[in-house]
């Protein structure tokens, strides 16, 4: 019962917030692994918020997609995001509602940029860290810009 709730978790922080009608999902909706996943919410499904009956919906239905690899790395994000204290949580929760109001095309700058640092060899990428750390706030903003495409978006609302 432990490895469904910790399953269940791991979905809701993996896959963030989606959508619900007014009315929320039915149980009855739900396919058989769906239930059988979520089953722990199954005598108070009704009386969940539609956000958080559609959450946990796609968080199981993705779930149930992922290979035995994905589920396992699945677990260990989780295990290490429970072993961050609140107010680091707090700070990456932040940074990602940021993000998610950026525009498409600097969402996937960012992202560019990531895998580009991710394929560098772990030597580069410490040199990297260690001469960002060294610079003041007015020069990382002075590298930030150079490195921006274009000037700097405004988030959206």
């Amino acid at each position: 019962m432990k490895v469904k709730w910790i399953v269940t978790l791991v979905c809701l922080l993996m896959f963030g917030v989606a959508t619900a009608d007014d009315h929320g999902v039915s149980w009855e909706s739900l396919n058989e692994g769906q239930q059988q996943m979520l089953s722990q919410f199954a005598d108070s499904w009704n009386s969940l918020p539609a956000e958080r009956q559609a959450r946990l919906a796609r968080g199981a239905e993705r779930w149930a997609g992922m290979t035995a690899e994905q589920r396992e790395q699945a677990r260990s994000r989780f295990a290490a995001w429970r072993e961050l204290g609140d107010e680091r949580r707090a700070r990456i929760r932040q940074r990602a509602e940021e993000f998610h109001k950026l525009p498409p095309e600097e969402q996937e700058r960012i992202r560019k940029n990531y895998r580009q640092y991710r394929q560098m060899n772990q030597e580069r990428r410490q040199q990297l860290r260690d001469r960002y750390q060294r610079m003041t706030p007015e020069q990382r903003q002075r590298l930030r810009d150079r490195l921006s495409d274009r000037p700097r978006h405004r988030t959206r609302d």
